[in-house]
């Protein structure tokens, strides 16, 4: 266990015992309990951790892998800038297809941190590639700080984006947790209304397969 936890990259984190579920306010329990069931994994079915900076969408998402991981799923941990780095590094087609490959492979990819920074459209079509490669095939679990609708402006001018999103939108089901509680300061796009509710969706109103709003 202590080699494939190494090998996975997960690091050191909180466990969701110590989770502190009155912060942030949006943060679902049951709906992060059933993700931590691992449901998705057998449909292939993709993930997004939606929140500002500090709410722990980190720390959920090294959760779930860790789980994955003592339940025999093959899972790596990475962070977008060392994904996407890791990628425009190489040099030749071949060491590139060869670590797509890598990338590519394990039951559960986590990404950490999409939309931090921005990306050039190398890097865009290097995600697209990489999503491609595993959509319906492997779960790719993804944690952010911006609206999916705002990912263009991670990759400006990059068709591969859109495409990517519009690809992601096909899913045939996943988890999404509809915001209806009142906009804060840390994220004032949320619309008013009432606390969250978890739903199972289908089709076209599951966007990305499962997202999740995590709001302080």
């Amino acid at each position: 266990m202590e080699r494939r936890l190494k090998e996975a990259r997960i690091g050191r984190f909180k466990p969701l015992c110590d989770f502190d579920w009155s912060w942030p306010k949006r943060c679902d329990r049951a709906a992060v309990e059933a993700l931590m069931g691992l449901d998705f994994l057998k449909e292939a079915d993709n993930v997004v951790l939606v929140g500002p900076n500090g709410v722990g969408k980190s720390t959920l998402a090294q959760n779930i892998a860790h789980q994955a991981l003592i339940e025999d799923h093959t899972v790596l941990f990475t962070s977008t800038g060392q994904l996407l780095g890791d990628l425009c590094t190489l040099d030749g087609d071949a060491a590139l297809r060869r670590r797509l490959r890598r990338f590519a492979g394990p039951e559960l990819l986590v990404i950490d941190e999409v939309g931090y920074l921005s990306y050039s459209n190398r890097h865009a079509d290097l995600m697209f590639e990489m999503v491609s490669r595993r959509y319906q095939v492997r779960s790719t679990l993804m944690t952010t700080n911006r609206p999916l609708a705002e990912w263009c402006e991670v990759f400006p001018n990059a068709a591969c984006v859109v495409s990517l999103l519009e690809r992601r939108r096909g899913d045939q089901g996943g988890w999404c947790i509809t915001p209806r509680s009142s906009p804060s300061k840390a994220n004032p796009r949320l619309p008013p209304g009432e606390p969250h509710s978890a739903r199972h969706v289908n089709g076209n109103d599951a966007v990305c397969g499962g997202s999740f709003a995590v709001d302080a």
